[in-house]
């Protein structure tokens, strides 16, 4: 899955030139909390709320309301911008976790996405998130099976064959490990998991838990 896929496109953007009483208004208009920065249409930085709240009157001011809107309609984006920030992005073509990785390993929420150094798009957490869904199909219809495995060479070609004599279809395979252990979880369109439950344990495999689709509503 890449990341051109998952990501907003067209963000909603600012300049530095941008008073933060108007990126703090954007940011509330369209319920976003992060404002890539564009300077000649090219990427010069991004800010997030935390970014405008720090450079913002403090609530214990004993400026009043008129006041404090006077200096935030004063103020711009250029004094709010982290100083010699460096921005942090990712290609579309890129793979979602990839850019997990990349927020991960710097700590942030989000990345601007760009191609031949324009910007193109901006990936969040919440799109990480809704990938991690789509990966797993929890939102579509069928049932799912965890499977406690050997880990060695062949085990997923079997656990295979013996859902597809079943007659039924896999639509998501995952592999997790946890605790020495290795488990299969199979994603299936059928909502009837008991029979190929019953084949794969004369088989010999464990398996460790069933859900059907309607568990997930």
């Amino acid at each position: 899955m890449h990341v051109r896929s998952k990501m907003t496109k067209e963000p909603v953007t600012i300049t530095k030139q941008t008073t933060i009483a108007d990126a703090l208004e954007l940011m509330r208009k369209h319920n976003i909390r992060r404002l890539p920065v564009l300077e000649n249409d090219k990427l010069v930085g991004i800010v997030t709320d935390r970014d405008l709240s720090e450079v913002s009157p403090s609530p214990a001011t004993s400026l009043s309301v008129f006041e404090i809107n006077y200096l935030l309609a004063k103020m711009k984006i250029k004094d709010a911008l982290p100083k010699k920030q460096k921005v942090i992005t990712i290609e579309p073509d890129a793979y979602v976790e990839e850019a997990a990785i990349k927020m991960r390993e710097h700590k942030i929420g989000a990345l601007p996405v760009v191609e031949q150094d324009k910007l193109v798009g901006i990936i969040t957490e919440t799109n990480i998130f809704d990938a991690f869904i789509d990966l797993l199909g929890v939102r579509e219809q069928g049932s799912r099976i965890d499977i406690e495995v050997e880990d060695h060479p062949g085990v997923l070609a079997n656990v295979t064959q013996l859902i597809q004599k079943s007659g039924a279809n896999i639509s998501r395979v995952a592999v997790f490990r946890e605790e020495g252990k290795t488990f299969l979880v199979i994603r299936l369109t059928t909502f009837y998991g008991e029979p190929i439950i019953k084949t794969l344990e004369e088989s010999g495999y464990k398996v460790v838990a069933y859900k059907s689709y309607n568990d997930y509503q």
